[in-house]
């Protein structure tokens, strides 16, 4: 009787460890199949180097009084000019 039940335990744990290695395979190959975008966070599967980072960019503008950079969302627009400022619009460009 103890040897049908280390049979069977032994049987029951080469299933799961089959198992086991059959999902991992099965979520690696997904994950792939996805990009490496979709693969998971910072310390997830599929992190490394060439993790593709997702464009949240927004052009740039410099104002034409003072040369500073900034988002062109916040430009001051005036006489086909960006300004970074209401106050800077109405100063003479440079």
């Amino acid at each position: 009787m103890t040897r049908l039940l280390f049979w069977i335990a032994l049987v029951i744990l080469v299933v799961m460890a089959v198992r086991s290695k059959v999902r991992a395979a099965m979520a690696r190959a997904q994950a792939q199949a996805q990009g490496p975008a979709h693969a998971g966070g910072a310390g997830g599967p599929g992190a490394g180097p060439w993790r593709r980072v997702e464009d949240d960019t927004e052009t740039m503008s410099n104002c034409a009084h003072c040369g500073i950079y900034f988002p062109s969302s916040e430009a001051v627009r005036a006489n086909g000019r960006d300004y970074c400022s209401p106050a800077h619009a109405q100063l003479p460009p440079k």
